[in-house]
Formats: structure tokens, sequence, C-alpha cells
């Protein structure tokens, strides 16, 4: 019986807030998207050879996930100190994640450069406003880690940015769509003004975090008819791309 007073302590302070479910969503389009193209043909050994970096990138992006629905699940548990103190392995593992993300997007560009395709500005549009998005935002949120209300809101925003590939790869998947990228904007726009409804619907307005996170979503998109066809664009993702070495 003294065991189970703990665990009825335990159930009965749970509150699963918005946070919390914006986060399993979010993570739901990552294992879902990746799980088709990445982990169903590794566990049925159909999955092409990789490069070493590229799952080093896909561990680093699934750990950052894995953290997420952790630390809302605490935060839910009002488990506030163990929370607290994954913080400093949350802004390593979110600086990696940055990181390898930039270093993936310069490989992949570099691979494009050596075999042009009709998607390869696309692509390169998604991922570099993808990765200069979180890592802004990414950076925002730690430095107001102190302030929880502007942390969570800005830690949420940066991770909508990194949905696109795997939202690309389920609907592309499920579709036949190469790049199936009005589906994938609209996705990304659905998560993001749920976030500002929640603002409005909370405190009576949208707060600054939510809207600084919110322009991160929508100005790239706004953005991406006029950018990427444009010769400085081109210009600048193939000198990118030069930065791998690829040959």
């Amino acid at each position: 019986m003294a065991a189970a007073i703990p665990n009825d302590a335990t159930r009965a302070a749970f509150r699963p807030s918005f946070f919390l479910y914006m986060t399993l969503v979010m993570t739901l389009f990552i294992f879902s998207g990746f799980g088709l193209t990445y982990w169903i043909p590794m566990a049925s050994g159909s999955l092409a050879p990789l490069p070493p970096v590229v799952h080093l990138h896909g561990a680093f992006f699934f750990s950052w996930m894995t953290l997420l629905v952790v630390q809302s699940i605490l935060v839910s548990t009002r488990n506030v100190r163990l929370h607290m103190s994954l913080g400093t392995f949350g802004i390593a593992l979110g600086t990696g994640v940055f990181l390898m993300g930039l270093l993936i997007t310069i490989i992949s560009q570099g691979a494009s450069n050596a075999n042009p395709s009709p998607l390869a500005n696309s692509l390169a549009y998604l991922s570099i406003t993808a990765v200069v998005s979180f890592g802004v935002l990414f950076f925002l949120a730690i430095r107001n880690k102190g302030t929880p209300n502007i942390h969570k809101r800005l830690i949420l925003f940066s991770t909508i940015n990194l949905l696109p590939p795997g939202i690309n790869r389920l609907y592309g998947v499920t579709f036949g769509v190469p790049l199936p990228l009005l589906a994938t904007y609209l996705t990304l726009d659905a998560l993001a003004i749920a976030m500002l409804i929640h603002d409005w619907r909370t405190n009576g307005r949208i707060g600054r975090a939510s809207m600084t996170g919110a322009a991160f979503v929508f100005v790239p998109q706004l953005l991406y008819p006029v950018l990427v066809n444009s010769a400085a664009f081109a210009s600048f993702a193939y000198a990118m791309g030069e930065l791998s070495g690829y040959r």
C-alpha cells in the first residue's frame, strides 16, 4: 500500500498541457515520416547505404524530439527540478541538432551542385530556412530559459521549423508526391496558428515570443516564390554546397 501512494499522487498530479499535446503531434510527424523511409527500411534490410554522418544527424534529431516529450511530461507531472536538471543536456543536444542540420544541408547541397535536379532549389530553400529559423529561435529560447512562458513557446516554434523533412516524407510516401510543398507548409501553418490561438485564449493576447516564433514559420513561406528561383539564392546555395568539397 505504501508503494501505491506515490503512484496515485503522481497520477493525480499529471495534467497534460497544450504544450505536451503539441510536442506529441510534432513527434508523430517526425517518427512516422522517417519511420516509412528510414526505420522500416532499416529493419527490413532494404535501406540503401548511407554515410555515417546521416545516421549521426538522425540520432541527434530523434533524440531532440524524444527529449521534448520527456521534458513536457516532466512539466505536466510538476517535476520541474528534473526538467531543469536536463536543461544543460538539452542545450548541448539542441546545439548539436543545429550543427548537424547545417552540416547535412551543406553536404546535400554539394550533391545537388554535382547532380542538379528540378527540385534542388526547393529542397535547398527548405533546408536553409529550417536550419536558420531553428538556430535563431533556439538561441532566443536559451536566453529566456529563466522565463518559462517565453522559453517553452520559443522551443516549440523552433522545433516546428525542423518538421518539413518528416512531413515531406510522410505525405510524399502516402500520396506519391516527390515534394508535397503546399501540404507541408499548410501543416506548419496549422501548428503555428494553434500556438497563436492558445496564446490568445490563455492570455487574451498574442505574446511577443509567439509572434516572433510565428514570423519564422510564415515569412519564409511568403518569401519562397520570390527567392527560390532567384539568381541570388541560387548563387548562395551553390556557394554553400561548395563548402562540402563534394565532387
